[in-house]
């Protein structure tokens, strides 16, 4: 059925938007603005949060990176000199240092106490050493000692001094003593000198074969991980 108003247009009702359609506008405009502001915190909020973490991060990681370098050049560096270090102990073992050895027979030459016990000394050394494995000796130490005693048994005693020092322990024990005596000078002092030879042979010193280079251990396998 049609309906005419006929009323003036001041005294016509003015058409309403129904309550429902307002409430379903608003709570859709309520949403949107929601989801808007979620996506502006994440894009905005979040993204500059990680963005910051992810910075300290490759920092941090750049200096890990700097040290990680500096520890593998310093383990090359203990590679190298270790390989140099172990290459000069085999050639110090295999080698006598004389310098040491005529600081050891000093030693054992003023421990005589001018004649108390012995009063000896040396000239012509002579000393000689061998690498080569077809020798019959490694080496050699020979000098023309002189007892200023007319007792030869102080060139017993010196001989006997010599073997319990450590200047012997690169000889083999010496020869009896031996050696003649001169004639009496009452001129010099002291006047009766008994005259002897000192010959040592050299121990063979084989060259000291380097330890075997250790293999790395291997590294235990991780363990699988379950499916649930």
């Amino acid at each position: 059925m049609i309906r005419i108003n006929l009323l003036p247009e001041q005294y016509r009702k003015k058409a309403r938007t129904p309550v429902k359609v307002l409430a379903a506008v608003a709570g859709f405009v309520a949403v949107n603005s929601l989801l808007v502001a979620w996506y502006g915190w994440l894009a905005f909020g979040v993204r500059n949060e990680v963005e910051s973490e992810a910075a300290v991060v490759k920092t941090e990681l750049e200096g890990v990176n700097r040290q990680v370098t500096y520890y593998k050049a310093l383990e090359g560096e203990k590679r190298r000199f270790g390989g140099r270090e172990e290459a000069l102990a085999r050639i110090t073992k295999t080698r006598v240092l004389w310098t040491r050895k005529i600081d050891e027979l000093v030693s054992v030459v003023n421990a005589g106490g001018d004649g108390k016990r012995h009063f000896v000394w040396f000239d012509d050394l002579t000393v000689t050493q061998t690498a080569d494995p077809r020798a019959k000796s490694p080496g050699a130490f020979k000098a023309a000692g002189h007892s200023g005693a007319p007792e030869f048994d102080q060139v017993a005693n010196f001989l006997e001094d010599l073997e319990k020092s450590s200047f012997l322990e690169d000889f083999l024990p010496p020869s009896p003593p031996e050696g003649t005596q001169s004639k009496e000078d009452p001129e010099l002092q002291p006047s009766i000198v008994w005259n002897f030879p000192l010959a040592l042979q050299l121990k063979s010193r084989e060259p000291v074969k380097p330890a075997p280079a250790k293999k790395p251990a291997k590294a235990a396998p991780a363990p699988e991980e379950t499916k649930e």
